[in-house]
C-alpha cells in the first residue's frame, strides 16, 4: 500500500494528493498550524502504520511527535510544496454544510468590536466572534468557488451576498438586518477605512492568507438607501499563469500580437469592458518582454500583481499623482517599455503619444466595444488623427466567454440557423460536436467552469491609416480591417463553439451580435 501511494505522489500526474481518501480522524487530531508549519499531512492509515505526506523528509522532529501521538509507525511519502498546500486547504476548510450552518445562525444584536488582524490566515481555527466566523466563511467559500468579486448588498429586510463567478453574479447568502452593520464594520476595520463615515464612498485594501497563498482584496463601499453597499474584488494571483501562450489566442493572432510588442516604439492598445481580462493580457505581454536588457516601468490604479524586476507605480489621485503626472516623470527614468493602466483623458493620451513618438513602446487599455472604436474614442478625446497614425501600431480587443463544464456538457445537433451563424456547412457539421450546458456540482450548477478569451487584432496598416486621416468612422475602419485579414470577436468565439469549448449563446452574449 505504501509503495503504490508513493508512486502516485511522485509519479508526475500531479493530482496533488486529491486522489487519496483522507483519514479525517487522523488529520483532525493535528492542529492546522502544526501541519502548516511543518508542511505535512496524513494521507493513509492502517492498524500499524500512518502514511504522512511531507515536503522535507529529513525534518524528523514533527514526525517523532506524530509517532507518539498516534502510537504507530510513520511512513514518509514525499510530495511537492504546491501539492501539500492544496491538500491542506481541502482538508481544513469548512465544508459546505458547516459554512451554511455558520452563515444561517442568528446571533444577538450589538456591533462587534472586530480587532484588526492584518494578514491572518482564514483557515486558522480560533475562538472568534460570530461575525468574524461568518465573514471568514464567506471569504473562504468565495475563493474556493473562484469568485472574482463579492457583493454585500443591503436590502429592506437584511443583507444579501452575491459572488461573481466567471463573469456572472450568483446569489449565495442572506443575513438578518441586525448583522448588516456588524459585517460592514468588520470589513472596514480590515481594509483600514473610517468606520464612522457612512455618508461618503470609501476605497481600501486588505491582505489575508489562505494556507500558503496570500490573497489581496480591493474594497469599495458606497452609501445606498438601506445602508452601505460593499464590493470586494479578489486579487488571487496564485491561480493566474502569466504569459501570452496561456491566454488561448489563436496561433496566427498570437504571432501577430507578439510581433507588435517587439517594436521598440509605438502604442499597443488593449480594449474591452471592465472584467474582460485586459490587465492579464498586459501583464502577460510584460512577462514575455521582460529581460535584463530592458527597463520596464508601469503606472497602474492600483498595482494588481507584483512582477519581479519591473518598476511598478500606483497612482494616487488624493495627492494629484495621476496617470498623466506619473507618465511625465517616468519619461525621465530612461524607460524602454511603459505600461499605462488606462487612458482615461486627453492629458494621459497626449503623454502616451509623446512617449511613443520619442522612442518608447507604450502599452495601455481603453474601454471600447471593439478594436476600430479605439481610434474613434481617442479622436473624440481631442487627439489629432495624424498623431494616431504616427504612434499606434496595433489595437487588440477582447472578451471572456465561459467555458462549458467538461463533466456535464451535453452534445446536441444545431439548427440550420445556428450552423449558418457559425459558418459551418451541413456536411461539416457531421464531423463536429456541438454542446450545451446542463449543470452539476463541479460547476456550481451553472454548466460553465472557467473562461476563455476571444480576440480581434487590428494592425495599423497603410490602408487603415489613410482611412483614419480621411474619415475616422468605426464601421469603415472595421470593413477595411476585415478585408485585410482581421478576424472579429464573433469569428474568434465561433471557433471556440466549433471546438466544443463554449456555446453559441455565450458567444452572442459577450460579442453583442444579434441572431
Amino acid at each position: 500500500m505504501g509503495s503504490s501511494l508513493e508512486e502516485k505522489l511522485l509519479g508526475g500526474a500531479e493530482r496533488d494528493l486529491f486522489d487519496f481518501p483522507y483519514v479525517r480522524n487522523s488529520y483532525a487530531k493535528i492542529d492546522y498550524s502544526f501541519a502548516k508549519q511543518h508542511q505535512l499531512l496524513p494521507v493513509q492509515e492502517d492498524e500499524k502504520n500512518l502514511w504522512v505526506a511531507v515536503v522535507d523528509p529529513l525534518h524528523f522532529e514533527p514526525l517523532d511527535e506524530l509517532r507518539l501521538l498516534f502510537k504507530k509507525e510513520i511512513q514518509v511519502v514525499c510530495c511537492s510544496q504546491t501539492a501539500l498546500e492544496q491538500a491542506l486547504q481541502r482538508c481544513y476548510h469548512q465544508n459546505q454544510e458547516e459554512t451554511k450552518r455558520i452563515l444561517s445562525v442568528s446571533r444577538k444584536n450589538g456591533e462587534e468590536k472586530a480587532q484588526e488582524s492584518e494578514g491572518y490566515d482564514l483557515l486558522e481555527k480560533k475562538e472568534e466572534s460570530p461575525v468574524i466566523c461568518m465573514l471568514n466563511a464567506i471569504l473562504i467559500e468565495a475563493i474556493q468557488e473562484r469568485a472574482s468579486d463579492i457583493h454585500f448588498e443591503p436590502k429592506v429586510d437584511g443583507l444579501q451576498v452575491r459572488y461573481r463567478v466567471d463573469g456572472m453574479l450568483l446569489q449565495r447568502h442572506g443575513f438578518l438586518k441586525e448583522h448588516q452593520q456588524q459585517i460592514l464594520t468588520r470589513l472596514k476595520v480590515l481594509s483600514k477605512l473610517d468606520i464612522a463615515e457612512t455618508r461618503l464612498p470609501q476605497d481600501g485594501r486588505m491582505k489575508l492568507k489562505m494556507g500558503g497563498r496570500e490573497i489581496d482584496f480591493r474594497v469599495s463601499t458606497i452609501p445606498v438607501i438601506y445602508g452601505e453597499r460593499a464590493v470586494l474584488r479578489i486579487l488571487d494571483t496564485s491561480n493566474v499563469l502569466f504569459g501570452l501562450s496561456h491566454l488561448g489566442m489563436e496561433e496566427k493572432l498570437l504571432e501577430s500580437f507578439r510581433r507588435q510588442i517587439r517594436f521598440s516604439e509605438g502604442i499597443v492598445l488593449v480594449t474591452g469592458p471592465t472584467g474582460s481580462g485586459k490587465t492579464t493580457t498586459l501583464y502577460s505581454a510584460l512577462h514575455e518582454m521582460h529581460s535584463s536588457e530592458k527597463n520596464i516601468i508601469t503606472i497602474e490604479d492600483p498595482v494588481e500583481c507584483k512582477i519581479p524586476g519591473i518598476a511598478q507605480i500606483a497612482v494616487n489621485p488624493k495627492i494629484s499623482f495621476t496617470f498623466a503626472n506619473g507618465l511625465r516623470n517616468i519619461l525621465r527614468q530612461d524607460p524602454d517599455v511603459i505600461m499605462v493602466g488606462e487612458i482615461r483623458d486627453r492629458e494621459t493620451a497626449d503623454m502616451a503619444i509623446q512617449a511613443a513618438l520619442t522612442g518608447h513602446l507604450v502599452l495601455s487599455t481603453l474601454h471600447t466595444n471593439d478594436a476600430p472604436s479605439a481610434i474613434v474614442r481617442l479622436i473624440d478625446m481631442g487627439i489629432e488623427p495624424y498623431l494616431l497614425t504616427s504612434s499606434i501600431v496595433a489595437v487588440l480587443a477582447q472578451r471572456l466567454v465561459r467555458k462549458l463544464c467538461p463533466v456535464c456538457r451535453i452534445a446536441y445537433t444545431p439548427t440550420a440557423e445556428e450552423l449558418k451563424l457559425l459558418g459551418v456547412s451541413k456536411k461539416e457539421s457531421t464531423k463536429t460536436s456541438f454542446f450545451y450546458e446542463r449543470g452539476c456540482s463541479e460547476c456550481l450548477q451553472t454548466g460553465f467552469k472557467e473562461r476563455h478569451g476571444v480576440y480581434e487584432l487590428m494592425e495599423m496598416t497603410s490602408a487603415i491609416k489613410k482611412q483614419v486621416l480621411k474619415s475616422p468612422q468605426a464601421e469603415e475602419l472595421k470593413e477595411i480591417a476585415l478585408a485585410e485579414g482581421m478576424e472579429d470577436l464573433f469569428h474568434s468565439g465561433a471557433m471556440l463553439v466549433r471546438s466544443g469549448i463554449t456555446t453559441l449563446s455565450e458567444v452572442l452574449r459577450v460579442t453583442h451580435v444579434q441572431r
